[in-house]
């Protein structure tokens, strides 16, 4: 948690309402995102009870298990949720659209939409990942047969919950974390996992505070808990209505028991259900900000490339990573951290507030500049414009660092030297050292360097840097594995537990 998220939560507290973190909104929601609401039985790590899902907010659809210890309730559950996802995914498969990418530059092909699942919290992904390990590998023929889109929906869902762990992703999103990546308020960070008390923290009813909405909110009979876990008095109708079911003398009375489970879990889901879509209105309301779409095409390009090979290859993933799938997917998750947040900082000048309370960041203004700056390299000579910068603080970046402009993409500088100016601040001269385009010589085109009397923001973000690609899978060193054997699912893995 940063200095400004700390002071923010506070300003929440005295105010009584959740306050801005950002300007903009960071994460791409889509037209008809998929609302998936899970729930599961009490005491067992995937045991489905029930879903409400749908993209349409007046029609959700109840998907429930009235008893959840039944193996073939269960698998009957997965087989309707695949009935209900796979055509959404298939329905963002229909068109495509040239783009160009590699080095060189060639044609490639993508999808022009990629499909997206909000669920209500963390536990929701998690549960999605469990379903998918316990679904991809079951075999769809010989003893305990499932349906053949069991285990391509296990797919599916374990591909949606790998890609949770790539910031930036939009692919699978708890609406928990969306909100407070965006709001702060004043309760702890445990207690805004609880979405109905975030919620009345963000959007509270008339007449009320925040903090007074969310104490009435934390009753479960009004707000029950928004899944997968279960209130622990519900836990007890639910138990009785069980027995009952079991006890049926025969398949009518069994069926009327189903209809009261279901009428129970229907009014446990539903008020999360409303929740959720009031969720996506308030995300809406914010201008989504400007790297948001370059992100999202990263997501379509990478729903591309699996649809792809779950055509062409189709087998699931393995139970474990080889070291070289390993070493890459790392490679991966490291690269995307660095990107988004530099691309949140970029984007959003609250944001980047954090990285100037740290002294990552400065902005200054333009009050000196030397457009026509050449410096000694050798025996050549190099176009180095120079800045004069007044800040207002300390800068607590040393002279020799190289830093990037927020406003300009691109545009780089090396800090050469910085003073104090009695009472006016502190000056600080900068050498523009990147983002000038093919400009080799003075004078460069109108706009290229700022102008006097511009306000810029300087970071060290951004300098990341591509990592290395590593070898082919089939030429992986014998130090690393060697090259990985093509997975086949064993007798073992189908026989993987729900847990």
């Amino acid at each position: 948690m940063s200095l400004l998220t700390t002071v923010a939560g506070l300003r929440a507290a005295q105010a009584g309402v959740a306050q801005p973190l950002t300007t903009v909104r960071h994460a791409h929601i889509d037209d008809h995102p998929l609302v998936l609401i899970p729930l599961t039985l009490a005491g067992e790590a995937c045991a489905p009870l029930a879903a409400m899902l749908g993209t349409d907010r007046d029609r959700p659809v109840l998907l429930t298990v009235p008893q959840p210890r039944d193996r073939t309730l269960r698998f009957r559950f997965a087989e309707e949720l695949a009935d209900l996802l796979l055509p959404r995914i298939e329905e963002c498969r229909a068109e495509s659209e040239t783009y160009e990418a590699g080095r060189p530059k060639e044609e490639r092909e993508r999808y022009t939409r990629a499909p997206q699942i909000l669920v209500p919290n963390p536990g929701g992904i998690e549960f999605v990942r469990l379903l998918g390990r316990s679904t991809r590998l079951r075999r769809t023929d010989g003893p305990h047969a499932v349906a053949p889109t069991v285990p391509l929906l296990g797919n599916w869902l374990t591909w949606f919950a790998d890609r949770t762990d790539f910031p930036g992703s939009g692919l699978l999103l708890a609406m928990t974390r969306l909100l407070t990546d965006h709001w702060a308020t004043g309760q702890s960070p445990t207690e805004n996992a609880h979405l109905p008390s975030l919620m009345a923290w963000i959007d509270p009813p008339p007449g009320r505070t925040g903090a007074e909405a969310a104490l009435l909110a934390e009753d479960p009979g009004t707000h029950p808990p928004a899944g997968p876990t279960t209130d622990p008095v519900f836990d007890r109708t639910l138990h009785e209505l069980t027995t009952a079911r079991d006890a049926a003398p025969d398949d009518r009375a069994r069926a009327a028991v189903d209809l009261l489970i279901a009428d129970e879990l229907r009014s446990q889901l539903a008020p999360t259900w409303e929740l959720m879509w009031r969720g996506v209105d308030l995300l809406r309301a914010l201008p989504a900000a400007g790297r948001v779409p370059d992100r999202r095409a990263v997501d379509r390009t990478v729903f591309t490339h699996y649809a792809t090979y779950l055509e062409e290859d189709g087998r699931p993933r393995a139970r474990r990573d080889h070291a070289a799938s390993a070493a890459r997917r790392l490679s991966h998750l490291e690269d995307s951290a660095a990107r988004y947040e530099t691309e949140r900082a970029f984007d959003d000048p609250l944001v980047m507030a954090r990285y100037e309370l740290t002294g990552e960041a400065f902005t200054g203004t333009v009050i000196d500049r030397d457009p026509d700056r050449m410096i000694e390299n050798g025996r050549s000579r190099l176009f180095r414009p120079g800045l004069t910068l007044r800040v207002d603080t300390r800068p607590l970046l040393a002279p020799g660092t190289a830093v990037r402009c927020a406003g300009r993409d691109g545009l780089k500088a090396e800090i050469l030297d910085r003073r104090e100016v009695p009472g006016a601040g502190w000056e600080i001269e900068l050498r523009l050292t990147g983002g000038l385009g093919r400009v080799r010589k003075p004078p460069a085109p109108e706009g290229v360097i700022p102008d006097l009397g511009e306000e810029l923001c300087w970071t060290t973000l951004g300098g990341y840097m591509t990592p290395a690609p590593l070898p082919a899978e089939e030429e992986t060193p014998w130090t690393h594995g060697g090259p990985p054997q093509p997975y086949e699912p064993t007798p073992d893995d189908a026989e993987e537990s729900w847990g």
